[in-house]
């Protein structure tokens, strides 16, 4: 779920509310699920302030 939502948002960052909020998720478990994903390899993510933003990596593997 977590992926599609970056490939099919016409916006190629988002932060952890967008995905929460978009996929009706608590913010918590949105925020463990996309740090496990940046550790895989497979999103990016870089501090925008206080919050942290979030985007596909294009170095994941397919």
């Amino acid at each position: 779920m977590v992926l599609s939502l970056f490939n099919e948002s016409s916006d190629p960052v988002l932060t952890t509310s967008e995905v929460a909020e978009e996929l009706d998720f608590s913010l918590s478990g949105t925020r463990k699920r996309l740090y496990q994903l940046n550790e895989d390899g497979i999103i990016d993510m870089k501090k925008a302030g206080n919050s942290p933003v979030w985007w596909l990596s294009t170095d994941r593997q397919s």
